[in-house]
C-alpha cells in the first residue's frame, strides 16, 4: 500500500476551489503525536481544544467543529476511532464523542508501516503541507502541532537535537498580550491572532530554550527582520522615554536597527528605521524579560554591523 499516495488523496469536500483543511490538520496532529509516542491514543475530550485552535488559525473561514474530521478521517483508511463500548466512531456529535470516551489513533496498518520505515512519516507530512498550505506556513504549522520535521524526514533525532515545546508560541504570545514587542501590532480575525509569531532570540538550533526568557512576540515582518539581523535588542536606558512604547519590562531593552539596512520608502522608514532606540514593548508584569545572555548571543551572532543612532523620543512616539 502506498501511504504517501493515500495521504495525497484524502477525501475532502470541495466545491469551486473551497478549502477543506480539516482532515489534513487532524492528520498532521496525529502524525506528530505518533512521533512523540507511537502507542498514544488521542481521546477526543483531551485533544478537542488543540484541534479547535488549529482549525481556527489554519482552517477555512467557515466555522466547523473538530468532531467532523475526527469522525470522517476514518473513511480514508489512515485513522481509527473507538469508544468505551468498543471499536467504531459514534458519529460527529460533539456530546456523544465526549460522553462515550471516543479516542482516535492512526490505523494499525499505518502504525506498522511507520514503525518499519520511520522516514515515511516525513514524506507523508510533506505531502499534507504541500497540498494544503502555502510554504510560508509550513514551519509555523509544524511548530503548532509539535511535529519535528527533520526527525520525520530522516527517521531519527540526532543526539544534538531536542524536541521543540509546542506550547512555546502560546506562552510567548500570552506573555506579550498578543502584540508585537517592536511595533505594537495586535491584529486578529475574530478571536484568532493573525500575523503574530513567537520568535526565539537565541535560535533554537543553537541551544536557545523554548521559554519566555528567550522569546519575543513579533509581527511577521519584524520576526523576519529580527532573524535576518536587521533588527536587534540592546540594553535599555531606564529613563522611561518613549511613553506608550515601553510598558512593563520593555524599559530594560531597546530596539536596535542596523546601519546596513537601506530603505528610502515611507514604509521602510515608518516600519523599520524609526524603531531605532525605541524601548521594547515588554511582557506583562510578572513575566521574566529577555535574558541578557540570549540578547548578547543575538547581538553577536545575528545582528548586522552597528546600530543606527536612536531616534528622538518625539519621532519615536509619533512615527
Amino acid at each position: 500500500m502506498n501511504w504517501v499516495e493515500r495521504t495525497a488523496q484524502l477525501r475532502q469536500w470541495t466545491r469551486g476551489g473551497t478549502r477543506a483543511a480539516h482532515k489534513p490538520l487532524l492528520f498532521l496532529y496525529a502524525l506528530s503525536r505518533f512521533q512523540q509516542d507511537a502507542d498514544d491514543e488521542l481521546r477526543y475530550s483531551a485533544v478537542e481544544e488543540d484541534l479547535r485552535g488549529l482549525l481556527a488559525e489554519y482552517g477555512p473561514g467557515n466555522r466547523t467543529t473538530p468532531a467532523y474530521p475526527f469522525h470522517h478521517l476514518v473513511s480514508d483508511g489512515v485513522w481509527e476511532v473507538s469508544t468505551e463500548r468498543g471499536p467504531g466512531s459514534p458519529g460527529t456529535g460533539v456530546g456523544e464523542l465526549r460522553a462515550s470516551g471516543a479516542a482516535g489513533r492512526l490505523s494499525p496498518e499505518l502504525r506498522a508501516a511507520l514503525r518499519r520505515e520511520p522516514s515515511l512519516l516525513g514524506r507523508m507530512a510533506r505531502v499534507l503541507l504541500d497540498l494544503n498550505f502555502p510554504p510560508s506556513l509550513h514551519g509555523e504549522l509544524c511548530e503548532a502541532v509539535g511535529l519535528e520535521l527533520e526527525e520525520a524526514e530522516t527517521g531519527q533525532l540526532s543526539a544534538a537535537r531536542r524536541r521543540r515545546d509546542r506550547r512555546m508560541r502560546e506562552t510567548v504570545l500570552t506573555a506579550y498580550e498578543y502584540r508585537c514587542a517592536f511595533c505594537g501590532y495586535d491584529g486578529r480575525i475574530g478571536a484568532v491572532p493573525v500575523g503574530l509569531e513567537a520568535a526565539h532570540v537565541r535560535w533554537w538550533a543553537f541551544d536557545g530554550p523554548d521559554d519566555v526568557e528567550n522569546g519575543l512576540c513579533l509581527c511577521s515582518l519584524h520576526h523576519k527582520l529580527f532573524d535576518k539581523g536587521v533588527l536587534g535588542l540592546g540594553e535599555g536606558h531606564g529613563e522611561g522615554h518613549g511613553e506608550g512604547h515601553g510598558e512593563s519590562h520593555g524599559e530594560s531593552h531597546r530596539i536596535l536597527v542596523s546601519q546596513s539596512f537601506v530603505g528610502h520608502s515611507t514604509a521602510a522608514r515608518e516600519h523599520v528605521i524609526t524603531l531605532a532606540g525605541r524601548p521594547l514593548i515588554g511582557p506583562q508584569p510578572g513575566v521574566r524579560p529577555i535574558a541578557a545572555a540570549h540578547r548578547s548571543w543575538h547581538t553577536s551572532q545575528v545582528f548586522h554591523g552597528s546600530p543606527r543612532p536612536a531616534t528622538t523620543p518625539t519621532t519615536a512616539t509619533t512615527a
